[in-house]
């Protein structure tokens, strides 16, 4: 992990970076050598006074040239100069480390985006986006505790071991090195041991946070079902296993401050008792004792932080290794290194023998050949997991074909570039997700440099402009979470209005409609057509009404071609597509029938068939919330 932090916490391209590193080591020397000195200041501020008290011997004449005053006063200064030594250390790490935590967050958020359908598909957003902010936490911990904490304390043992070599003897620097052997090897064990249980909290915590996204984001599902206290119950249960595993880790952790506590005590001790028997021989002053006791006691901290280091470095290790998991996953779908970006002149699309499946049992398209040819419109009829929405994403090449191919004017598409490939195709989706911001950001996303003007200008083409006009902000209306402060209709207007902007030569319909009443869709219908017109136009359809003019219809079932053809031509040969074509007249009818009925009882209208000013109306609330 620290060979993969590395190029972060070192940016080969950046100077000012590595000055501060260089400024940050260098610091820290400094404060480590005062560190050590602040023992000896106080030592010799104690034999002063000593000295001064028994009126004879050396610490006389030493408390006679400074004083113990000047003594306790140096002391003081070296203890400040400490902790500004410290302080300037941090700051000026600060940039590094936080660089580092930037660029790794950067990277994985760039290479999630670069990750195939099939992994988000897999995964839950909910605790995907726990194991990331964890991980970026996780960054930040490693590069401060181990450039800021591990190695200065590393610095500081060596030293104190110096000092205790020549201020005392090779005695004492046994005594306290066992000491910190047998710390240490607690430490590490103990530490070990809590990380299993510090996983099984996290999977916990996942859990947890996993279901509580979920169950919000389907805030309307739950409702409908009245599944509330079924929702609470689940979320309890998660809730209940993080309880007990977190219980399991403040236990522990008690167990292992203990044991430190024990274990420094014990060292603490036996060198101030040998000590003591120095001062008895002769061989120390009440100064060495003092000294003796403030280094073990100045040493307590650094030792503390090596378990501190070494448990959060574990901990953070368990956090972190799942971000570099996401990072270390393979991208499904990449360009080759030589791919050319795709030139569209005609906007001429072909289908050749593709065959794909998205598990190796289950075959979706079954050898599919078809053309759109340029500026003419192609609709995909047929029922649910017929492979429809399949060829749209195949397009996009969120997947790619395992056999046969598909190009656009005549280039291959899996040779080229995927962003030129997705620059050049429009999308209006069954299900539009807006993005929690304005209306004006989520139109302006189908071309991020349009000027306000062309903004607007989508907005009139998408028949969207005179609803916005009415919603309290205009243009700058926030359009909720997922936009769900926007009726269907709505929702796919600005989906539209966004496609419109992009001005892509070629253009996919996914069923763009079929969520919507009769009203709407119609209305919505005359938006697609215009924004269609002179576009090579690929629609899959569920509502057979909105694509009888189309160029050319396939009925898609199982995977297979099984009829093509204009709307008439399908009609009359009475086989599928006329059969569907009933099938759905027959419910149409039987829609307006009960219109008409309840209009001639003087029954409330229907939500599909409502006037102008109340369709302006509920426009105004569904935005202002």
């Amino acid at each position: 992990m620290m060979r993969k932090l590395l190029p972060y916490v070192w940016p080969s391209t950046r100077a000012d970076l590595r000055i501060r590193i260089y400024g940050a080591f260098g610091l820290m020397l400094v404060g480590k050598l005062i560190t050590v000195a602040v023992p000896y200041a106080f030592k010799w501020a104690t034999d002063a006074v000593t000295g001064a008290q028994q009126g004879h011997g050396t610490h006389a004449l030493f408390g006679l040239l400074l004083g113990p005053l000047t003594l306790t006063v140096l002391y003081g200064l070296l203890r400040v100069l400490m902790s500004l030594a410290t302080q300037a250390r941090d700051a000026l790490f600060a940039a590094v480390a936080m660089n580092a935590v930037r660029r790794l967050a950067q990277e994985v958020f760039v290479h999630l985006h670069q990750l195939s359908l099939r992994f988000h598909l897999e995964r839950k957003t909910g605790g995907l986006t726990r194991v990331l902010e964890r991980g970026r936490n996780a960054i930040e911990t490693i590069v401060r505790v181990i450039m800021l904490t591990a190695v200065p304390t590393a610095v500081e043992f060596v030293l104190i071991l110096v000092v205790l070599f020549f201020q005392f003897d090779i005695t004492y620097v046994a005594v306290v090195l066992g000491m910190i052997l047998v710390y240490l090897a607690y430490t590490f064990v103990a530490t070990n041991w809590r990380m299993s249980i510090r996983r099984s909290m996290n999977e916990s915590d996942t859990d947890a946070n996993t279901k509580a996204i979920d169950s919000l984001l389907n805030y309307e599902t739950v409702k409908y079902f009245g599944a509330e206290a079924r929702e609470a119950q689940r979320y309890d249960r998660s809730m209940a296993r993080y309880e007990a595993m977190s219980i399991k880790t403040y236990t522990s952790l008690t167990l292992l401050n203990a044991g430190q506590a024990v274990i420094f005590t014990v060292g603490l001790t036996a060198v101030m008792m040998m000590s003591i028997m120095g001062i008895r021989n002769g061989t120390h002053s009440v100064g060495d004792f003092v000294l003796v006791n403030a280094m073990m006691i100045q040493l307590y901290q650094p030792l503390n932080f090596m378990g501190m280091v070494y448990r959060e470095v574990k901990q953070a290790t368990i956090d972190i290794e799942m971000m570099f998991d996401v990072l270390g996953q393979n991208a499904e779908i990449k360009d080759k290194p030589d791919a050319p970006v795709l030139r569209v002149s005609e906007g001429h699309v072909r289908f050749e023998n593709v065959v794909f499946r998205y598990e190796r049992e289950r075959e979706i398209l079954k050898g599919v050949s078809f053309e759109v040819p340029p500026g003419k419109t192609v609709a995909i009829v047929g029922p649910s997991g017929a492979g429809k929405s399949t060829i749209s994403r195949l397009m996009f090449r969120f997947y790619e074909p395992a056999s046969g191919r598909i190009t656009i004017d005549g280039q291959d598409i899996n040779a080229v570039t995927q962003a030129s490939l997705r620059q050049n195709i429009g999308m209006v989706p069954q299900d539009t997700v807006l993005f929690n911001d304005s209306i004006a950001y989520n139109i302006r996303y189908g071309r991020w440099d349009a000027s306000d003007a062309e903004v607007r200008e989508a907005a009139r083409l998408a028949q969207i402009d005179r609803f916005i006009e009415l919603a309290p902000g205009g243009f700058e209306a926030q359009v909720g979470e997922r936009g769900l402060k926007l009726s269907g209709g709505e929702k796919q207007r600005v989906a539209i209005a966004r496609t419109i902007l992009k001005a892509p030569p070629i253009l996919i319909l996914d069923e763009a409609t079929s969520a919507l009443d009769s009203l709407t869709e119609r209305e919505i219908q005359s938006s697609l057509e215009s924004v269609a017109r002179g576009r090579t136009t690929l629609v899959i359809a569920h509502r057979l009404s909105t694509i009888v003019d189309a160029d050319e219809i396939l009925v898609l079932d199982a995977g297979v071609i099984v009829e093509r053809g204009t709307h008439e031509s399908l009609l009359d040969r009475k086989a599928v597509y006329a059969a569907m074509w009933d099938r759905q007249h027959q419910v149409d009818e039987a829609e307006e029938t009960l219109r008409r009925a309840l209009a001639a009882d003087g029954a409330p209208k229907l939500d599909g068939d409502v006037d102008d000013d109340r369709i302006a109306e509920r426009d105004k609330v569904s935005v202002s919330g």
